[in-house]
């Protein structure tokens, strides 16, 4: 299978597709599937613009809205993830993905689905200490705090992926914004500092990438990883202890004489499912058993279990549930609508700073019966609420507040902020 990886496209769809059927055009084979990894800049309007944490100076509109409005089509399925310059408003209305225009898909704050066999994870945004165990709480109109902290990974959607380590299906493919932490030790790190001199300081203190992207890379153990953002090519080959190995492969921005397009042949590693774009059903399980931990809240929380723990329900059992429900069918719904004002020569119409539900993600969240945290934050304005925190908490949410922000494993007590994972034998490291 032919997969065509991009780095960061900032708003230059047009350039990436050319090449692309440049391609095609020469060589007679297609593209399957195109994978960005992130700041695509999904702009359907000026005012999204306003609502991209970019200077003044980068604010340009791009092609997305082209795409948007039908007046071009994508010519390739294209599956990306946010990073930290997009249209956040946008994107927020799809927490647990869908597409943004007709053959152009989201993958969520964090996904995982399968495309004709492949088996594909990835998640959104870069990391942030300070933001990394707080809710989704960003709401419209953002404050120059909110357009950043919107794209910053929370653990939450950390702890979810974490549980694929536990089936031990193969992930293909994985596909983060951010590098995972000191992944340059893997590869050529004379070569990377000939050409980005200024990694040295976060090489020698050991903070160049996201350390919830290793914890990741760790457990579970892609066949290959995709990322940008740091705007330099860069391969490295990491040896698993099981003797697995990750090939990873960072991509630059798009701009002239950058490598910021690669095309890879890939066979999945287990060539079972239907074909065309589905879901993972391990992924829909998880979602489920998990909503109880989705938060709107603007502050860290203690709930989020650390990564060691195993959800207490039988997913296997689960999957078997999510197959009744879906009639043994996991195909994505092609069912894009507009939900939000397209572009006009004067951006005045105040909808455009207004919350929108997505439809697909109501579709979803009612099918699972899970929760839109969208419709929280919108329920929330509407009961005049200042603080995400005072909506309709239940008696037990109340009382889990005043609790000691420590968690018991065994007989131990350890902090929020210890961290553990699961190693093949289920001990902690």
């Amino acid at each position: 299978m032919k997969i065509a990886v991009a780095g960061c496209v900032h708003g230059k769809l047009d350039i990436i597709y050319e090449q692309i059927l440049a391609l095609q055009a020469k060589t007679g084979n297609s593209v399957d599937l195109l994978l960005v990894c992130g700041d695509v800049q999904t702009l359907r309007n000026e005012n999204d613009l306003n609502c991209m944490a970019v200077k003044d100076k980068f604010k340009e509109l791009g092609d997305f809205h082209k795409y948007y409005k039908g007046e071009k089509t994508v010519p390739v399925l294209t599956l990306f993830i946010g990073g930290n310059h997009e249209a956040s408003n946008y994107l927020m209305t799809l927490p647990f993905g869908g597409w943004v225009c007709p053959n152009m898909y989201y993958m969520g704050y964090a996904g995982v689905v399968r495309f004709n066999g492949l088996r594909i994870a990835a998640i959104s945004g870069i990391y942030n200490e300070y933001h990394k165990n707080w809710g989704h709480y960003e709401s419209l109109p953002f404050d120059e705090r909110s357009k950043r902290s919107i794209y910053h990974t929370r653990t939450l959607e950390v702890f979810r992926l974490m549980q694929l380590a536990i089936s031990n299906e193969p992930i293909d493919i994985f596909v983060s914004h951010d590098w995972p932490l000191n992944i340059h030790s893997y590869g050529d790190v004379d070569k990377l500092l000939r050409i980005k001199p200024f990694f040295s300081n976060d090489i020698r203190k050991g903070s160049l990438g996201n350390p919830l992207c290793l914890k990741l890379l760790d457990q579970l153990k892609p066949s290959y990883w995709f990322s940008a953002h740091l705007h330099v090519r860069f391969e490295a080959t990491v040896t698993h202890e099981n003797k697995t190995t990750t090939q990873f492969l960072a991509l630059d921005k798009c701009l002239p004489r950058r490598h910021y397009l690669e095309f890879i042949e890939i066979e999945p590693k287990n060539n079972q499912g239907s074909p065309g774009l589905n879901y993972d059903a391990e992924w829909l399980a998880i979602l489920k058993n998990t909503d109880h931990l989705t938060s709107i809240e603007m502050h860290p929380k203690t709930k989020i279990p650390g990564f060691w723990n195993r959800l207490p329900v039988n997913i296997e059992d689960e999957i078997k549930k999510l197959q009744i429900l879906f009639n043994n069918s996991f195909k994505i719904p092609d069912n894009f609508e507009e939900i939000a004002p397209i572009r006009n020569s004067v951006d005045e119409d105040p909808q455009r700073v207004l919350n929108f539900l997505n439809p697909q993600t109501t579709l979803l969240c009612n099918k699972l019966k899970i929760t839109d945290p969208t419709e929280l934050l919108i329920k929330c304005n509407e009961q005049g609420f200042s603080n995400p925190d005072e909506i309709l908490l239940s008696d037990e949410e109340e009382s889990n507040e005043q609790e000691p922000k420590k968690i018991k494993r065994n007989d131990n007590f350890v902090t929020e902020e210890q961290v553990f994972v699961i190693d093949k034998q289920g001990s902690s490291k």
